[in-house]
C-alpha cells in the first residue's frame, strides 16, 4: 500500500518534518537574534541640558549673562 514511493515508504516523511522543524527553528532563532542585535545597539548618552549649558559655561564658551538665560529657560 506505501510501497508507491520505491520503496522509501514513512522514512522520507519522517526526514521532510525533521528539515520543516528545523528550518522553522532557524528561521526564528533568526530573527530572535536579530531583535536582539537591533536593541543593544549602542544608545545616545542620556545628558540633561542644563549639564550640557554648565559645561558650556565652564569651558568658557558662553558669556554668565548666557548661562543665567539658558538656565532660566530650560527651568521652566
Amino acid at each position: 500500500m506505501w510501497d508507491g514511493f520505491g520503496g522509501m515508504g514513512w522514512g522520507w516523511i519522517g526526514l521532510g518534518i525533521l528539515h520543516m522543524v528545523l528550518f522553522w527553528v532557524l528561521v526564528i532563532l533568526g530573527i530572535a537574534v536579530l531583535v536582539k542585535w537591533l536593541a543593544s545597539a549602542p544608545q545616545a548618552p542620556d545628558e540633561h541640558l542644563i549639564d550640557v549649558v554648565k559645561r558650556r559655561y565652564a569651558k568658557g564658551e558662553i558669556t554668565r549673562e548666557q548661562y543665567e538665560q539658558l538656565k532660566r529657560e530650560l527651568a521652566e
